[in-house]
């Protein structure tokens, strides 16, 4: 009796952690954390809640593009108090391009990031995938800069916040020439970020559990044990190089990756239907 009130329990919680994150992103109003839902440290309901919200929005028509992986970078787990990775998926609707301008309107309380992408030349389906697997499997990599965004109020955040927040993703904005993984060492590239010409963040690949690398061999493992395997085509964002900087107002985010290249985004207060 007891199991079974319990299960009926988190069945609920799940159900209403749903419900406020869905209703936070339509009505585009910051929600209260949804740990008291939940629990802080519910990891596989707080996952529940993600597949859920982003079966909705395949069933809406959205294209899964690949995944995310969050709080990597130790300057980022300071920043929230939380002190292990975790991953969202990317739709193609939250895939943009170099240069490409962006609505500040369309987020909640948006902050940039500089990454490194890993784009997918074969399936990384193994739970024990290892990092020479990663590196088999991955076709190029590409400077990249995440809008990352919250649906939680103030950003007040525990593990089962951000996780079921689909990892308090927003939007990516990817490179466009592509750098072979033969001879890069990524744990050693740098990186700087600029808002309108002047260095916001600086940081590095080492930054990224040891290196983007081992990043995306923790996000190859972890997404196959809860059979949401990584397949060839897939763009994965493998974390933050250095420290988030919050968007208060229009601008223009360049970043600069060692040996990598460099892009940049624009966030412009046009409204999602483009009028100024």
């Amino acid at each position: 009796m007891t199991e079974h009130h319990d299960h009926s329990a988190a069945r609920a919680g799940i159900d209403a952690a749903v419900a406020r994150l869905t209703a936070a992103a339509a009505d585009r109003t910051p929600c209260a954390p949804v740990r008291e839902f939940l629990g802080a440290d519910d990891l596989d309901s707080a996952y529940e809640v993600q597949r859920r919200i982003a079966a909705a929005r395949s069933s809406a028509g959205a294209r899964v593009a690949g995944a995310k992986i969050g709080l990597t970078a130790p300057v980022v787990q300071q920043q929230f108090g939380v002190f292990q990775p975790d991953f969202g998926v990317l739709f193609d609707d939250m895939v943009h391009a170099h240069t490409e301008p962006l609505a500040l309107g369309r987020f909640l309380q948006p902050r940039v990031e500089g990454e490194i992408a890993f784009v997918l030349g074969h399936d990384l389906d193994r739970p024990g995938a290892t990092v020479a697997d990663v590196l088999r499997a991955t076709d190029f990599v590409l400077p990249a800069i995440e809008i990352v965004d919250s649906r939680i109020a103030g950003w007040d955040l525990a593990i089962t916040d951000t996780v079921a927040d689909n990892a308090s993703s927003g939007a990516v904005v990817l490179g466009t020439t592509p750098c072979p993984l033969s001879g890069l060492d990524l744990s050693r590239t740098g990186m700087v970020l600029q808002r309108d010409g002047e260095p916001v963040s600086f940081g590095a690949g080492h930054a990224c559990l040891g290196s983007p690398v081992v990043a995306v061999a923790w996000l190859a493992r972890e997404m196959a044990r809860r059979q949401q395997p990584l397949r060839a085509g897939d763009v994965i964002m493998s974390g933050a190089l250095g420290p988030m900087v919050p968007v208060t107002e229009p601008g223009r985010y360049r970043l600069v990756l060692d040996g990598m290249g460099e892009v940049e985004t624009v966030i412009e207060t046009f409204d999602e239907e483009g009028t100024k």
